[in-house]
């Protein structure tokens, strides 16, 4: 992400596409940078700490009931669905062997931005609805 500003990079993934940039200022304005050394978890499956993650440097491995799934790198995301529904973590996000920085949104911040601006909430709709497709694809 060094080569682009915050903004552009949010910008081009498909939770935030289309968003103005006065709501992409306050999305940021509202969120936190966190740097998460290897190994170290980011998330725990069955935690209550509801909030999204999109992934700017560094990877993460995914496990979910103890299974593997796709490596996170940047651009991709995690913590939609709790933040939608706030019920506990579905998967342990571990940071990658050359640590993962995050850009974080908590349900709280997120919840003022989504009653001002309905794109938001179409935005994370198609997010989660390309997601469940793509499940029910491998099933």
């Amino acid at each position: 992400m060094s080569h682009e500003s915050l903004p552009q990079f949010l910008a081009k993934i498909d939770l935030f596409q289309g968003l103005s940039q006065d709501t992409l200022s306050d999305l940021i304005a509202r969120g936190t940078t966190l740097t998460i050394p290897a190994g170290q978890h980011a998330v725990d499956q069955g935690a209550n700490d509801a909030g999204l993650q999109v992934v700017l440097e560094g990877s993460a491995e995914v496990t979910v009931n103890g299974a593997d799934r796709t490596p996170l790198g940047p651009g991709d995301y995690f913590g939609e669905i709790s933040l939608v529904d706030g019920l506990p973590r579905s998967a342990t996000v571990v940071a990658g062997p050359d640590g993962l920085t995050t850009f974080a949104l908590s349900s709280l911040a997120f919840a003022p931005v989504v009653k001002e601006n309905p794109h938001v909430a179409q935005a994370l709709l198609k997010a989660l609805t390309a997601r469940i497709r793509s499940l029910e694809a491998k099933n």
